[in-house]
């Protein structure tokens, strides 16, 4: 599974945040990752160097083998949370997915 981390101007310590995305990402929807080719997380400071409330948007876009791009978004007051509840998003958005597709497919002791 591949992941790439793209942030805007207002975003400081892109190493510590790359290394941040891939802990958070692959920590948390590592049992998928045999499905996932590519993670891609964009994350922005909405209010640039103002600082009030949320400021901090992650969005990420999984590939999952077999299926149209998964995206999730969360908003919040530090980077580290934005990461963390926008990854545990994306595991909720896969589960159901996948559920959905195995839920659909015919036991294989039954005939189509």
């Amino acid at each position: 599974m591949q992941i790439q981390v793209h942030t805007d101007n207002h975003i400081t310590g892109r190493e510590d945040v790359v290394r941040l995305v891939h802990a958070s990402v692959e920590g948390t929807i590592s049992r998928f990752s045999d499905r996932i080719t590519r993670v891609e997380a964009h994350l922005s400071d909405t209010n640039g160097h103002k600082s009030k409330g949320d400021d901090f948007r992650c969005v990420l876009e999984a590939r999952v083998a077999g299926l149209p791009p998964i995206a999730v978004s969360h908003q919040g007051p530090t980077i580290e949370l934005a990461v963390a509840e926008a990854a545990e998003k994306l595991q909720r958005s896969i589960e159901s997915k996948l559920g959905r597709i195995h839920d659909r497919m015919p036991a294989p002791d039954q005939e189509p």
